[in-house]
């Protein structure tokens, strides 16, 4: 989502005069569930970073952290660029929703798993340390310009906690991409 929405910033920021190519989307279109299914395919066929964990439970408080992580270093500038305040804001938004999904699966988690989700969340919230705790806010400031977001796997993985979703996702060959 990250992604996306950096792009989409930076293209509602460019100069005066300047081409836009592409639609910009400005209203969210309700996805049919085929189309959610596609997208649920390439977001689990696609490789994880490393490091992060493969099983939903896990990986969600993984994502969690790393977003929490980015929104704490955003707020440590002091430059309160608008474009800053809204990735901090949408930051916010997706970790919430994350939590959120934490939350309703945790009493269906085993004890190993909900340890398996505090270790990785120890560890993406360890990776941000070095940058929060660096003195020169010019670092801070690049360093958060730089965070490119997380696999799409994560939404995919918070809804499925967050409703219960125990079945296998599809896969391409499934959805009829390969």
């Amino acid at each position: 989502m990250f992604a996306s929405l950096a792009a989409a910033l930076l293209l509602s920021h460019a100069p005066a005069g300047a081409v836009q190519e592409g639609p910009i989307a400005t209203a969210r279109v309700a996805e049919t569930a085929e189309a959610e299914r596609v997208r649920e395919a390439v977001a689990y066929a696609n490789p994880l970073p490393r490091g992060a964990p493969e099983a939903d439970y896990p990986l969600v408080a993984w994502c969690e952290a790393l977003v929490n992580g980015h929104i704490r270093l955003g707020e440590s500038l002091t430059d309160n660029d608008p474009l800053d305040q809204e990735i901090i804001r949408l930051g916010r938004r997706e970790a919430a929703d994350f939590h959120t999904a934490l939350e309703v699966a945790g009493p269906r988690q085993s004890a190993q798993t909900r340890a398996a989700a505090r270790a990785a969340a120890a560890e993406a919230t360890a990776k941000w340390a070095p940058l929060q705790n660096e003195a020169d806010e010019a670092v801070r400031s690049q360093s958060f310009g730089l965070f490119f977001g997380l696999p799409g796997r994560c939404e995919h993985a918070a809804r499925r906690l967050r409703n219960n979703i125990t079945t296998p996702p599809a896969t391409p060959a499934d959805v009829g991409l390969e």
